[in-house]
């Protein structure tokens, strides 16, 4: 048990998916693991340990923001031996040939700053996800006919953003969306040595105005959890 989880020694698995939302959590260890227990629900941040296909996985939310991430990243690498964490969640889609439900498979993740800054000061470290991993999730997505697109995001530390000129570099320099929390979980990853990877299903478009109806979420969001624990087991 840490401070920000409840679970005690042994309860969480060596892979671990991180939705942000802790209802999503829910909804992921519901539908795809076998004899899913609730391992966590310290300030309402629900964590699951279950099976899929006789493999053990946690499923924990994270919370909104890189803050937030790096806590519970922290404590499940350094507190319950976590070796493999994927993000899985949505973004915002930048650039004009992605489209609303298409999966995106981070292969970098560039940031203003993170919780991690403060160590790294004036070096602008890059950043990115497990070749391992990213393969072999690239691998699964195609096997299920999923539109889907590698390369660099945008991990933003604001939700609310103010700045129309850093997107359009952003969308200058071919970044492919913007979310908030795989920055972090690549950093801390490095700096551990664990496998991270992000999977994102893009739920609304900076360019377009476009949103995914909430009504058409919960079966995109199926396709990434599926690629996510493919990824993890392959």
């Amino acid at each position: 048990m840490t401070i920000h989880i409840g679970a005690k020694h042994g309860q969480i698995a060596e892979t671990v998916l991180m939705p942000g939302d802790p209802y999503r959590a829910k909804w992921a260890a519901e539908n795809f693991l076998d004899g899913a227990e609730l391992v966590n629900q310290i300030r309402g941040m629900l964590g699951f340990t279950g099976m899929w296909k006789g493999n053990r996985v946690t499923i924990q939310g994270s919370g909104m923001g890189m803050p937030s991430l790096s806590i519970y990243v922290n404590e499940l690498i350094r507190d319950h031996n976590a070796q493999t964490l994927i993000r899985i969640g949505s973004c915002g889609a930048m650039q004009a040939h992605v489209s609303i439900r298409d999966i995106i498979i981070a292969m970098t993740a560039s940031t203003i700053t993170s919780p991690s800054s403060g160590i790294l000061r004036e070096v602008n470290f890059a950043p990115c996800a497990d070749w391992g991993l990213l393969s072999a999730a690239v691998k699964s997505a195609a096997g299920k006919g999923s539109k889907t697109h590698v390369g660099g995001i945008y991990s933003s530390d604001v939700f609310y953003a103010e700045r129309p000129d850093l997107d359009e570099q952003m969308v200058r320099h071919g970044i492919l969306g913007v979310e908030m929390e795989a920055a972090e979980l690549y950093t801390l990853a490095a700096r551990h040595r664990r496998r991270a990877l992000a999977v994102l299903t893009v739920s609304d478009h900076l360019q377009t105005g476009e949103a995914l109806p909430s009504e058409d979420r919960e079966k995109t969001f199926g396709d990434m959890v599926e690629i996510a624990l493919e990824a993890a087991f392959a």
